[in-house]
């Protein structure tokens, strides 16, 4: 149970940290001025890696060890629900968002970061469903 608990704990953080950024964080980008912005864009990855990193990490660990050791009273439905959830995440966030921070890393581009809007709504929705799997294995899950 321990194991679930964890899981969910990670899943929830980096749901919560995924709309702080989608609602906060991103909106904000549009108000630096454009000269100053491929700083402030850098140095917000630099940044945000030591969030989302361990938290990626943590899920991804957690997330293993439920597909690879799955305790017998676990169910595998939400196992693999939110396994699929967390691959569109990294999947979402390796293919479209790094490159999008990329671009606007060398200049602000309203066209980019509208993307990048679109793109993060992805990864937070994914994320709470990935919320949801961790919250229903704890729920279902007997011993």
């Amino acid at each position: 149970m321990t194991l679930l608990v964890v899981h969910l704990a990670l899943t929830a953080a980096y749901a919560g940290f995924q709309w702080t950024v989608r609602a906060l964080v991103y909106p904000q980008f549009a108000g630096v001025p454009a000269a100053a912005f491929p700083a402030y864009e850098r140095a917000h990855q630099r940044r945000v890696s030591h969030v989302v990193g361990p938290l990626f990490a943590g899920q991804a660990g957690t997330t293993l060890w439920l597909l690879a050791a799955r305790p017998g009273q676990v169910p595998l439905a939400p196992v693999l629900a939110g396994a699929a959830c967390l691959a569109l995440v990294l999947g979402v966030t390796a293919l479209l968002a790094v490159p999008l921070h990329r671009r606007l890393g060398e200049g602000w581009d309203a066209g980019a970061h509208r993307r990048l809007l679109r793109v993060d709504t992805v990864r937070a929705v994914a994320a709470t469903a990935g919320t949801l799997a961790a919250a229903w294995l704890v729920l279902t899950a007997h011993g």
